[in-house]
C-alpha cells in the first residue's frame, strides 16, 4: 500500500490573510488519500487559522519567532526537515521561502524534498531587500506558481518563463453557505432600508490605503449618497487609521471592526466589495465577493483586471484616486447599474472553483515526487 506523499507548507504566519485561507482550501479539498499536508509557520503571534486547521487534521509547527529576522526560525525549520521526512517543501512568502530554499538544498540528495513556491504579490510590492533576496535564490526552486498573470509579469524576466500561473480559487459550497446571514448581518451592522453596504476585508497596511478608502466615503457620504461602510482587518497601521476614521467625521457610517472570524459572512452581506490598494497579487476576498453575487469596486492594479471588468462585475478606477473610487461607488450603488452589476458578478463568481487549482497543484507534487514510498 503506498503512503501518501508528505506535503510542508511553509508561510510566515496563519493570520487571516488570502494566503493562509489558501492553505486550509487545500487541506480540506485536496486527495487526503495520496497527500499528507502539514504546515509550518514562523510568526508565534499570527496563530488564528491554527485552529481550523487542528479540525481538519493538519498538523502545525510553530517556529517560534515574533520577528521573521530573527535567524532562529531558520534553525528550527532545519530542524523538522531533519526529524521528519517531507517529499514537498511549499513556500508562501518570498523572505520565508529565501531561506527554506537554502535550508532544503542543503539536505543530502536522498533526503531532499522538492521545493514549490508560489508567488502571492507583485515583486514591486516588496521591499528592496526582501525583492533582491527572492531573486538572489529563485533558482533553487523546483516549481512556481503565481496567483495572476500580472504578478507572474513582474518577476524578474530571468525566471518568468518557468513560473505557472494558477487561480486558487475558492469553496463555492462553503462561501455561498453564508448567503442566509445577509439580513441578520445587515442589522447588527446597523444598515438602514434604502442604505448600501460597502464591505472592505483588507489588512491595515500601507498598500492597502486605508486613507484611500477614507476620503473616498467622505467624498461618497458628503455627496448624499446613502452608503454604509464596514471594513474588517488587523495590522500595524491599526492605531493611524482609527484615528483618520474618528477625525473623518463619518462616525458609524464608516466602521473598522477590526479582525474578525467571519469575514465571509460580512461580504455576503454587502452590496459593494471595495478596495483601495496600491497593490495586489489576486484577493482571495475578491474572489469570495465574486462567488457571493457582490460587485466589486477597486483600483485597476495586480491580478484585479483579470478577473473585474468595469460595468460587467464591478469597475476599476485609476489607483491613488480617492474623487475616482467615490465616483464608481456612488455610480454602482445606482439601482439600475447595481442590478447590472450583481448579474454579472454572479456569472464570473462560477471561474473560481478552489478544486481545479488544488489538482493542479497536487499533479506538480506528484511529479516532483514521483516515486511512491510503501
Amino acid at each position: 500500500m503506498t503512503e501518501p506523499l508528505r506535503v510542508l507548507s511553509l508561510i510566515k504566519g496563519l493570520g487571516p490573510g488570502g494566503a493562509e485561507r489558501l492553505l486550509v482550501e487545500q487541506a480540506s479539498a485536496g486527495d487526503r488519500s495520496r497527500f499528507h499536508h502539514e504546515v509550518a509557520y514562523v510568526l508565534d503571534w499570527k496563530q488564528h487559522l491554527v485552529p481550523e486547521l487542528d479540525e481538519l487534521g493538519v498538523p502545525t509547527h510553530c517556529l517560534g519567532v515574533h520577528d521573521e529576522r530573527d535567524p532562529r526560525w531558520a534553525t528550527r525549520l532545519a530542524g523538522l526537515l531533519r526529524r521528519d521526512h517531507y517529499d514537498v517543501v511549499h513556500a508562501h512568502s518570498p523572505l520565508v521561502a529565501t531561506v527554506a530554499r537554502v535550508e532544503v538544498k542543503a539536505r543530502p540528495k536522498d533526503r531532499r524534498p522538492a521545493f514549490v513556491y508560489t508567488e502571492h504579490n507583485r515583486w514591486p510590492s516588496y521591499r528592496a531587500e526582501t525583492r533582491l533576496a527572492n531573486q538572489l535564490t529563485f533558482g533553487l526552486n523546483d516549481a512556481v506558481f503565481a496567483v495572476s498573470e500580472d504578478v507572474r509579469r513582474s518577476v524578474s524576466p530571468r525566471y518568468r518563463a518557468a513560473v505557472e500561473v494558477v487561480i486558487h480559487g475558492v469553496d463555492g459550497a462553503r462561501v455561498r453557505a453564508q448567503l442566509p446571514t445577509r439580513e441578520v448581518t445587515r442589522h447588527e451592522l446597523g444598515v438602514l432600508p434604502g442604505e448600501s453596504l460597502a464591505v472592505t476585508v483588507a489588512n491595515l497596511r500601507d498598500d492597502k490605503n486605508y486613507a484611500g478608502l477614507i476620503d473616498a466615503a467622505r467624498l461618497v457620504v458628503g455627496r448624499g449618497t446613502p452608503v454604509r461602510f464596514a471594513t474588517a482587518g488587523q495590522g500595524p497601521l491599526e492605531p493611524q487609521i482609527r484615528e483618520l476614521q474618528r477625525g473623518s467625521g463619518l462616525g458609524d457610517r464608516f466602521m473598522l471592526l477590526g479582525y474578525r472570524d467571519d469575514a465571509t459572512r460580512l461580504i455576503a452581506a454587502a452590496d459593494l466589495f471595495v478596495l483601495a490598494s496600491h497593490h495586489e497579487g489576486l484577493p482571495v476576498t475578491v474572489m469570495e465577493a465574486l462567488t457571493l453575487g457582490v460587485p466589486v469596486v477597486a483600483p485597476a492594479v495586480g491580478g484585479l483586471p483579470e478577473v473585474v471588468t468595469s460595468g460587467n462585475n464591478g469597475i476599476l478606477v485609476t489607483a491613488r484616486s480617492a474623487p475616482a473610487l467615490a465616483d464608481a461607488i456612488a455610480q454602482a450603488v445606482e439601482p439600475g447599474m447595481h442590478a447590472r452589476l450583481v448579474a454579472g458578478a454572479s456569472d464570473t463568481g462560477d471561474r473560481f472553483s478552489a478544486r481545479h487549482a488544488i489538482a493542479r497543484i497536487e499533479a506538480t507534487y506528484a511529479a516532483l515526487a514521483p516515486t511512491p514510498r510503501s
